[in-house]
């Protein structure tokens, strides 16, 4: 009886030996591996993300999970409930404000009647993010009916959505911002062309520069996109999604 005793206590120490090693892994490869990836998923969820929909029109998605359109128009993926729809002008492949099916309470709609109160370019704080309205013109757009938008999210990653335009005076003071992505039109029809575009883009000087509306009708033509010159050049096709980083 005293052997199978003590045969019992041995077995319950080894057990209580092999629990305490398994809770004190040695740190291999693979568990720092998962550990780095649940960490990775987990900052990625707290990141501010674009969805390109097509020709000018995209979806943003806070880090706080505020859900921003800019000029709906084409593409999908207007079914996530809307807390601000910009709006850079009036011509109808920028303002389809019925794609979106829903609003959340308190939903802001911006547009150039109020970036431009008074002749001015205001800056509104929505405190998620800033919007500043900015210049926006050429002979197919009068620059008192449009504006472009650089946005300033609560994470600091400043988007510049230049609207329909070609160079302006006040893309020689960007520069000094830094901004991090900038959403250049390239169509050459209404708007300026893919050198001009380029052009800007080393003006601008983002961190990231993204060639958008590409020509009438059409969501996406990566030939065309990949004509953009650009340091940092980042194409992005209809439909795909990219996070923002400030990195």
């Amino acid at each position: 009886m005293a052997k199978k005793h003590v045969l019992r206590l041995l077995l319950l120490l080894l057990a209580a030996m092999l629990l305490m090693a398994g809770c004190n892994a040695p740190a291999t490869p693979e568990n720092l591996a998962n550990d780095a990836g649940t960490t990775q998923n987990e900052e990625e969820k707290n990141m501010a993300t674009l969805l390109y929909q097509g020709h000018g029109s995209f979806r943003l998605t806070t880090a706080e999970g505020k859900v921003i359109y800019v000029d709906p128009y084409v593409g999908e993926g207007y079914d996530v409930p809307a807390d601000l729809i910009l709006v850079t002008h009036q011509h109808s492949d920028h303002n389809q404000l019925d794609l979106i099916e829903s609003r959340n309470p308190g939903c802001e709609l911006i547009t150039e009647q109020e970036a431009l109160q008074g002749g001015k370019h205001q800056t509104i704080d929505l405190g998620y993010v800033t919007v500043e309205a900015v210049e926006a013109a050429n002979e197919n757009h009068d620059p008192a009916e449009c504006v472009g938008y650089i946005l300033t999210f609560s994470d600091g990653i400043q988007l510049y959505a230049a609207g329909d335009t070609s160079k302006t005076a006040q893309m020689e003071t960007l520069a000094k911002r830094q901004l991090d992505y900038a959403l250049l039109c390239c169509d050459g029809i209404y708007n300026m062309d893919l050198a001009e575009a380029s052009e800007c883009a080393a003006l601008i000087g983002a961190r990231y520069s993204i060639p958008i509306h590409m020509a009438p009708g059409e969501l996406f033509d990566r030939a065309r996109a990949e004509q953009f010159v650009a340091k940092g050049r980042l194409i992005v096709a209809a439909g795909e999604e990219i996070t923002l980083s400030g990195e």
